[in-house]
């Protein structure tokens, strides 16, 4: 059966990849200059390509992974081809690299689904190739495969530092955080998730040896308990575990590759005096908690398929009513973190070519109260997010949900290529769906791809004081 499973998945790699570069090869024509960040990107990796290691473009906020990557497999194949001329580092060859990204976060992919839904190994051959697939065609993430972006990179790194954490390399998964962060500073969030695993899984024992000598079988060790007395109970506990020096010492020893990683990180930032490397003004830092309701959102939406049924939504209602007072504390909670902390960029309320300044504009531009009225919503899609955990432990679940808040409440612009990996941690951490929700999935993605790349590609449009042709992106 494994044998056979391998078979489908190779075909399967094949037939994506020579999909995808049909789908670059349109693209590619239709606009053949560098678009949007490209001006950017394209310029500063030609630079490299040139050997101007020393020349850096101040709007360029990312370190330069991508460029780096890109020259390291460039050249090798520029020399082995004897190409030259324009061909070489153009922007159609930077972008193929892209390209080549897609068939690793394909694998990566299964590999993930394969390791974390061990336990349903038997006869889940199609379920985790499909997964696999649809995930890897996530509507966000495989838009940006066609142009010189760094997502495609920056996720798959990422990805594959978790995947090395699952397998107990952890040499190996800090020095994969240290590539992925040099594709987005911000991926140092998801190197101290891959770290805050090891820490859960020894809170995890040591709750399970509390709960032991104490009898307690009322509460679930696998479960957040969603009460007031739950959350003091599991404070004190944490705050217990890590002042200890035992505890400390035992963490340590497992996890220091990701402390001198994180160690690293910390004196890059202090010697930038920030994290961003350009374009500062631009980039800066807030507390806007409603991003992480635009997250709930966004995952609530492109998870609808594998997450919410009949039996989902009774549940909520029940909690409702079995829980009343908590869920009217959390709804005042989330009225007051609207109504103090929302953030808007300048980006996305005037550049119309992304969009998420159509769903500002005809969404929360309409009155000043929907912001409020989405309230509700935003609980139900956290409630439905968390429900999708509950197989998970309790100090896991913490770990992640620390670092959702990390990666997503500082940023001020609404932009949904931030939400990219929070998002397929998410997914992938779900039970495996059933086939035909699988499918359903799948399907709901290509229709959204084949949408925004038809829109892209046909719908362009021009500013009243530029020739330049404009094009409709995520």
């Amino acid at each position: 059966m494994e044998k056979f499973e391998g078979y489908i998945f190779t075909a399967l790699c094949s037939t994506n990849f020579l999909i995808s570069c049909l789908l670059f090869s349109r693209v590619t024509r239709e606009q053949r200059e560098p678009y949007m960040d490209e001006v950017f990107h394209v310029p500063q990796a030609q630079k490299y390509c040139h050997g101007k290691f020393n020349e850096w473009d101040s709007m360029i906020t990312t370190l330069p992974g991508l460029y780096l990557v890109s020259v390291g497999v460039i050249k090798p194949v520029v020399w082995l081809a004897d190409l030259t001329g324009q061909v070489v580092c153009s922007t159609a060859m930077l972008r193929f690299i892209n390209l080549l990204f897609n068939c690793g976060n394909l694998y990566v992919l299964y590999l993930l689904i394969c390791k974390l839904h061990l336990r349903e190994k038997t006869r889940t051959t199609s379920r985790r190739v499909l997964s696999a697939l649809s995930l890897s065609t996530f509507p966000v993430l495989y838009f940006f495969n066609f142009l010189y972006y760094t997502d495609a990179g920056s996720t798959f790194f990422t990805l594959f530092t978790y995947l090395m954490t699952l397998y107990g390399c952890h040499k190996a998964s800090a020095l994969l955080g240290v590539c992925s962060v040099l594709f987005r500073q911000t991926n140092i969030v998801w190197v101290a998730f891959c770290a805050g695993t090891l820490v859960a899984a020894k809170m995890d024992d040591a709750w399970r040896v509390e709960h032991a000598k104490k009898r307690d079988e009322k509460s679930p060790v696998s479960q957040v308990p969603l009460s007031f007395s739950g959350a003091k109970k599991t404070t004190l506990f944490a705050l217990e575990f890590l002042t200890s020096p035992g505890h400390v010492k035992s963490v340590l020893l497992v996890a220091w590759p990701y402390a001198v990683v994180g160690a690293g990180f910390l004196v890059f930032t202090v010697l930038n005096d920030g994290i961003v490397v350009g374009d500062r003004t631009s980039h800066e830092a807030c507390l806007n908690f409603p991003q992480l309701f635009y997250f709930l959102s966004f995952a609530l939406f492109f998870s609808l398929p594998v997450s919410l049924c009949y039996h989902r939504a009774l549940r909520f209602l029940q909690a409702l009513k079995k829980q009343p007072l908590f869920f009217l504390f959390v709804t005042c909670v989330c009225l007051l973190l609207v109504w103090k902390f929302t953030s808007v960029h300048k980006y996305l309320l005037a550049d119309n070519r992304h969009f998420p300044f159509y769903v500002w504009k005809r969404l929360f531009q309409r009155h000043e109260l929907v912001r409020f009225l989405l309230v509700p919503a935003y609980v139900f899609a956290g409630w439905n997010f968390l429900d999708a955990f509950k197989g998970r432990s309790l100090f896991w679940t913490l770990a992640f949900l620390a670092c959702l808040l990390a990666a997503t409440v500082p940023q001020k612009l609404l932009e949904f290529r931030y939400f990219i990996v929070p998002y397929l941690m998410y997914r992938l951490h779900m039970p495996l769906p059933s086939l035909p929700r699988l499918v359903v999935e799948f399907l709901l993605y290509t229709a959204v791809n084949a949408a925004t790349l038809y829109i892209f590609i046909s719908k362009t449009f021009h500013w009243p004081d530029s020739a330049a042709t404009q094009r409709f992106m995520w």
